[in-house]
């Protein structure tokens, strides 16, 4: 059935630029899109007043717009990453009835007026796979918004596949096909042009339309309870309140070293995370992986041999080797090492047998509920539980409940 709803439509022929608003194309983390002349993109004019968001470049307006929400709030953002550990928040959109703002937070600190928002009106935030929009604002937002909906999450626990993007959902739903076109914009420059306007306010559009579908077949179908803790989930990885306290599992090379090794691995690791954070710089500026590997397997002797090792690394200063000299050299204690867990190994031919079982009764449970194989138990986690024999804390919560004795069954000797 055709959509009801009206295409974006472009007219730059006038003295003015004039559109009606409709929604642009969003590949998964992808930024708006929409169709017109070249010439658009480097209009410098202001976006018309009708059928565009209100600006809001001051505290008080933001929190004057902000006043009226209740119930819903959908929300998306712009940011950039410019040699730098955490992306630069450059806009934020919001859509609230048939309202729309642009808010610029680089005019004014807008994250106290967010967040006394949030925890007087406590209003459900509709995103579209929000991780990195919830990174990105965390520093407004540390704990994240209290109530938080993610149209794409949803989309998988209602039989229409993982990650699916923006731009499908919105034709599954509504019936409306967006446009493929794809541009790269700087949405740190100030004046925004009247096409980042519009592409800016085009990627809240949709959000409140897909959100009320997908929230009457998460009930219809009984799985809001489930998607709901899977959404708090999401929050709590995205506001880094549970950051990675074992980030040398993920170097499976060091899967055969010995326990003292792999506790030292997990230290270097550790402190490049928490040095990258300190000194905003990417965590490669600092360490490449295969750096880390090869100083914590033969660490240097020297400060000078450090320096050579590590020649050509540019947020690794005179101040950061000194550190990174000092963690590498000092003693392994038994609480270190009782405290790192081990590096999963990879898989032999029993192993092997194992996950085909185990990937078997997934895909059964997941067929006889509609559900992702992917989203109900992923590969990385069968793996991760056939090497430790104890359950990933991914898979807790309402998986382990319906997923434990199913799987504990293929395991040897059970």
């Amino acid at each position: 059935m055709p959509s009801t709803r009206r295409p974006v439509i472009v007219d730059d022929s006038g003295p003015s630029l004039r559109a009606t608003l409709g929604k642009p194309a969003r590949e998964g983390n992808g930024r708006a899109r929409i169709t017109s002349r070249n010439s658009i993109l480097n209009d410098t004019r202001p976006a018309p007043a009708s059928h565009n968001a209100e600006w809001i470049d001051t505290r008080d307006g933001l929190e004057k717009w902000l006043s009226g929400v209740d119930g819903q709030l959908a929300v998306d953002t712009e940011f950039m990453r410019r040699n730098t550990y955490h992306a630069q928040l450059a806009l934020v959109q919001l859509a609230h009835d048939d309202r729309h703002a642009l808010v610029d937070p680089l005019a004014a600190p807008i994250g106290d007026a967010l967040a006394r928002m949030d925890a007087g009106q406590s209003p459900l935030w509709i995103m579209h796979s929000p991780s990195e929009d919830l990174g990105v604002l965390a520093p407004l937002l540390p704990q994240g918004p209290r109530r938080l909906f993610d149209t794409q999450l949803a989309a998988a626990f209602c039989g229409m596949g993982l990650g699916i993007s923006y731009r499908a959902l919105v034709e599954a739903v509504t019936g409306e096909q967006l446009d493929k076109g794809e541009t790269r914009s700087d949405w740190m420059r100030r004046p925004l042009t009247a096409a980042q306007r519009l592409y800016a306010t085009l990627d809240v559009v949709h959000l409140h339309a897909v959100h009320q579908h997908l929230d009457r077949a998460l009930r219809e179908r009984d799985r809001m309870a489930w998607f709901e803790h899977d959404c708090e989930r999401l929050k709590q990885r995205a506001c880094g309140r549970n950051g990675d306290d074992q980030p040398q599992q993920a170097l499976r090379g060091a899967a055969s070293w010995p326990s003292e090794r792999q506790a030292l691995l997990r230290r270097v690791l550790l402190w490049r995370e928490t040095t990258a954070i300190a000194i905003d710089k990417p965590r490669p500026w600092l360490l490449q992986d295969a750096q880390v590997m090869s100083l914590v397997d033969q660490p240097p002797a020297s400060g000078n041999e450090l320096t050579t090792r590590t020649q050509g690394q540019r947020a690794l200063r005179g101040q950061q080797r000194q550190q990174l000299l000092d963690v590498l050299q000092r003693p392994v204690d038994p609480d270190e090492i009782a405290a790192t867990a081990p590096i999963p190994a990879g898989l032999d031919s029993a192993g092997r047998r194992i996950l085909s079982g185990m990937k078997h009764e997934v895909d059964r449970l997941a067929q006889a509920l509609d559900l992702p194989a992917g989203l109900l138990a992923p590969r990385k986690m069968l793996e991760l539980y056939i090497a430790t024999r104890e359950w990933p804390d991914a898979l807790d919560g309402w998986r382990r409940e319906i997923l434990e004795q199913r799987l504990s069954a293929c395991l040897p000797g059970a």
